[in-house]
C-alpha cells in the first residue's frame, strides 16, 4: 500500500493513557502507561494508517500548576501558556521516546516528532467569564470546597458516581485555527508520525499588529484535536478515553451504550444532556464537528479498544 492509499488518522488520547485518577504521577508511572498507549499505536502503523497523535494535559498541567504556586516564594511562577508549552514538551517526549524504541526493536526506522503548537482563539471567548476545563487532580467535595475557600479556585463536579467527582476549573476557550497546521502536514507527507497540539495546543489570540500573544487558559483537546484532524485533511478522528462507549442515560437504570450513530443522532442526545460538559460532552461535540466538516468518521472508544473499533468492531461511531 503506497502511503497516498493509506488513511491519515487523527488520534485524541485521554489523559488515562498517560495517568491514571488513582496515581500519584510519577515519572516512571507516566511512561508505563505511555508504553501501553504506544502498543496499541504500534499496532495501528502496522494496520497501514497514517498517525497524527494529540493527548491531554489536564493532570501535568495541574501538577505545574500547583507547582508553580506552591515554589512562587522561591522562584518566578510561569503563566499558564508557558505551562501548556511545557507539557507539550514533557508528554511529547515520552511518546516519541517510546515510539521509537518500539520501532527500533521492531528494526524499522520511522520518523517520530512533536510539534510545539499554538491554538488561535478570541480574547473574548465566553468561557473566560465561565471556566469549564477541568484540570490536576480529583477531588471530594470537602477537599474542593476548602481549595475554593483557601486557593480561590473554581471547582466544579466534573465525573458522578466516583469517591472524587470534583475537580478545578479553568477556561477552556473555543479553538479556531491550528497554526503549525501546515508543519504538520508537511511533516506526514514526509512519512512522519506527529504529535501535535497537546494538551489542545498554546492559546494564542491575534492583537491588532497581527502578532500572536498567550493566553491565561487550557484549550479542550478533543475540539482543537477537531480542528487539526479537519486543517490536515484527515480520514478519521479517533478519540480515546477510559470507556469502550458514549453513553446515554449515563448512571442510570436505563444506562446504554451506543454503537454506530448518525451525526442527526449524536446531536440530538447532546441537545438532551446526556453528556456532562466536563467530560463526554465536548468528545461528541468534537466528533460531530469533524464528521459535518466533511471528514469519514469519529470514533469514540477506550484505549484497548482502539483497534477493533478502527475495524467497526467496537467504540460508538458516528457518521454522516
Amino acid at each position: 500500500m503506497n502511503n497516498e492509499d493509506k488513511k491519515l488518522v487523527v488520534i485524541a488520547l485521554g489523559g488515562n493513557a498517560i495517568k491514571q485518577a488513582h496515581e500519584k504521577g510519577t515519572a516512571e508511572e507516566q511512561f508505563k502507561n505511555v508504553e501501553i498507549t504506544c502498543e496499541q499505536l504500534v499496532k495501528m502503523n502496522a494496520l497501514g494508517y497514517k498517525l497524527i497523535i494529540t493527548h491531554g494535559n489536564g493532570p501535568q498541567a495541574g501538577t505545574l500548576l500547583i507547582q508553580q504556586e506552591e515554589g512562587k516564594k522561591l522562584v518566578p511562577p510561569m503563566p499558564m501558556d508557558i505551562v501548556g508549552a511545557m507539557t507539550q514538551g514533557q508528554i511529547g517526549y515520552m511518546f516519541q521516546n517510546t515510539l521509537q524504541n518500539y520501532f527500533m526493536q521492531k528494526g524499522k526506522t520511522i520518523p517520530i516528532t512533536t510539534i510545539v503548537t499554538q491554538v488561535l482563539v478570541k480574547e473574548d471567548d465566553p468561557d473566560f467569564n465561565d471556566p469549564s476545563k477541568p484540570v490536576g487532580p480529583f477531588y471530594t467535595e470537602e477537599e474542593a470546597m476548602k481549595l475554593k475557600e483557601e486557593k480561590g479556585y473554581i471547582v466544579k463536579l466534573v465525573k458522578p458516581n466516583v469517591d472524587k467527582p470534583w475537580r478545578r476549573v479553568v477556561p477552556s476557550p473555543e479553538p479556531i485555527k491550528i497554526v503549525e497546521s501546515n508543519c504538520v502536514q508537511a511533516l506526514v507527507d514526509a512519512h512522519a508520525i506527529v504529535i501535535a497540539s497537546g494538551g489542545g495546543g498554546i492559546p494564542v489570540m491575534k492583537k491588532s499588529d497581527g502578532t500572536l500573544a498567550g493566553l491565561e487558559a487550557v484549550i479542550d483537546k478533543d475540539k482543537a484535536g477537531n480542528i487539526l484532524a479537519q486543517e490536515v485533511n484527515a480520514d478519521i478522528y479517533l478519540i480515546l478515553t477510559d470507556v469502550e462507549n458514549a453513553k446515554i442515560n449515563f448512571g442510570k437504570p436505563e444506562e446504554k451504550p451506543l454503537g454506530k450513530i448518525t451525526v442527526a443522532e449524536a446531536e440530538k442526545y447532546l441537545a438532551e444532556g446526556h453528556f456532562l460538559a466536563g467530560s463526554m460532552g465536548p468528545k461528541v461535540t468534537a466528533a460531530i464537528r469533524f464528521v459535518k466538516a466533511g471528514g469519514e468518521k469519529s470514533i469514540i472508544t477506550s484505549l484497548s479498544n482502539a483497534v477493533d473499533a478502527l475495524d467497526g468492531k467496537s467504540g460508538t461511531i458516528i457518521v454522516k
